[in-house]
């Protein structure tokens, strides 16, 4: 396995136009390469928020990760392209199956939520037609992965995989579906980059939302070692990603943006490596 050279992203969830601008405008100036937003309805719209994103600094967008039941296949392709096209090659497309959360929102949409078979059918023919319509372009797609289907997808489909497991799937466990993600993608495998969004980082004690995001207290988060936390100082959270990087493969490396700042020290020790 090759090492991938380390890029950076930042998981926004704006609130407000001026905050959304803010955060952007940051990650760009501290070196980080991309700016991704979630998908929900609880959260402004991630293909407009991120269009606005694209036009306030020059900075990679992407989503993390669409919901495909919230639209029809044929809707996300559209939007999907139209970022490719009018970012002029600076989106990626992430798309998933939907959390849980996503079925009742679902509903709210007057669409049905469907089976997991369903709901995967929906994933791939959103990537087919998103295909048709970039023709010579080809928009990267980022996929989440962790069980034998959606690694058996991501194998075949995805330019980025990020590694689907919960906050107590320990690093052993993880390390063993990227093996088995590489070898399902063969030829493909040092195509494939591995991605792992974190929590939180740096020393400041966790936030109480971390719970509602993990489904764990944050003090078990802490004692397990969770791969979703990254803690110590900047060198310690360095040489921490190398580890990861060498166990696991991960290299392009998201956070939360309230700890953009908290970063801004890392990707420097990283910068080149």
């Amino acid at each position: 396995m090759n090492a991938r050279q380390f890029r950076f992203g930042v998981a926004g969830s704006p609130t407000t136009g001026e905050e959304w601008v803010k955060t952007v405008r940051q990650a760009a100036d501290l070196g980080f390469q991309t700016v991704l937003m979630p998908d929900g309805l609880q959260l402004p719209a991630p293909f407009s928020s991120l269009a606005m994103a694209a036009a306030v600094a020059d900075i990679r967008v992407g989503t993390f990760v669409a919901a495909a039941p919230l639209r029809t296949p044929r809707q996300t392709a559209w939007e999907a392209h139209t970022l490719t096209v009018l970012t002029d090659g600076r989106f990626e497309f992430g798309i998933g199956t939907g959390r849980p959360v996503a079925e009742q929102q679902t509903a709210e949409v007057g669409l049905r939520w469907g089976t997991a078979r369903e709901r995967r059918e929906q994933v791939i023919e959103t990537l087919d037609l998103l295909r048709e319509l970039d023709g010579d372009r080809r928009t990267p797609i980022m996929l989440a992965a962790g069980g034998p289907k959606a690694l058996a997808l991501a194998a075949e489909r995805a330019d980025i995989v990020s590694l689907a497991k919960d906050a107590t799937t320990p690093r052993a466990e993880v390390a063993a579906v990227a093996r088995e993600l590489r070898e399902l993608a063969g030829s493909r495998a040092d195509d494939i980059e591995l991605a792992m969004n974190l929590l939180a980082a740096g020393t400041r004690p966790l936030p109480p939302w971390t719970k509602r995001a993990s489904g764990v207290d944050p003090d078990e988060l802490e004692a397990m070692d969770s791969l979703m936390l990254l803690r110590g100082t900047p060198q310690e959270m360095a040489d921490e990603l190398l580890r990861r990087r060498d166990q696991i493969g991960a290299s392009y490396i998201s956070v939360n943006s309230g700890y953009l700042e908290d970063f801004a020290r890392v990707i420097e020790l990283l910068d080149g490596k």
